[in-house]
């Protein structure tokens, strides 16, 4: 078994639950009301500056010239394909720049890429993989599981579409195999952390989509909202 297998496994339950959570359902099927999916946009928008820097970080970490050269141009590809899509995205949903400029993550999004910086700032380069990975890896699935749907708004028939991209699953597929060779160099003390980030990071994929279907808010703000009705 590659050592990606054994993280895929390790993550069975949770894939499942990311693949048919509410809010992928409501974009396969069409239905999810688009103020839902504007929240999502709003906090992938945030979570996307950040996962770039982090692509930097481990493009930083690594000795390997070439892999260096890896993952600073999957950071900036990466980075500009998903922000044009946002973009394109929010023009349909009206999201302003000031929306934008003045918005406040959830919870989820704030902690799971403080996740990501924690690998980057205390974790080997394999660790900072493992932890921006299940971001490639779950949505390169969806494309794939999903690539059939109908969905009757446009909009997430373009969200669908992306993700089941060949440059998509293709760059994912890189992805993939760095894990496994940096996984292979790496000591069985060490793959246990890589394991780890890994995990952690697919739990925050789970949780992303739970936060943007629920609309989560930091409890101080919910107050406000309820004292305000």
């Amino acid at each position: 078994m590659r050592f990606s297998e054994s993280l895929r496994e390790a993550t069975k339950q949770s894939w499942e639950l990311s693949l048919n959570h509410p809010f992928v359902q409501g974009i396969v099927k069409g239905d999810l009301p688009l103020e839902t999916f504007k929240n999502y946009i709003m906090q992938d928008i945030y979570y996307l500056k950040h996962y770039g820097k982090v692509h930097a970080f481990a493009a930083a970490h690594a000795d390997d010239f070439r892999v260096s050269a890896r993952l600073a141009e999957k950071a900036k590809k990466t980075t500009e394909a998903e922000l044009t899509v946002h973009k394109e995205h929010a023009e349909i949903l009206n999201i302003t720049n000031e929306e934008i400029e003045n918005f406040k993550p959830a919870p989820t999004a704030y902690a799971y890429t403080s996740h990501l910086y924690r690998a980057s700032l205390s974790g080997s380069l394999a660790q900072i993989v493992a932890a921006i990975l299940p971001c490639y890896w779950l949505y390169a699935d969806i494309g794939l599981q999903y690539k059939d749907a109908k969905p009757a708004e446009e909009i997430y028939q373009n969200w669908l579409n992306m993700y089941a991209s060949s440059w998509f699953q293709e760059s994912t597929q890189e992805m993939i195999n760095l894990m496994d060779e940096l996984a292979d160099q790496a000591s069985e003390a060490e793959k246990k952390k890589i394991k780890d980030q890994f995990i952690i990071a697919k739990e925050y994929e789970l949780a992303f989509w739970e936060m943007s279907y629920t609309f989560e808010t930091w409890l101080s703000e919910k107050d406000k909202l309820e004292t305000s009705v």
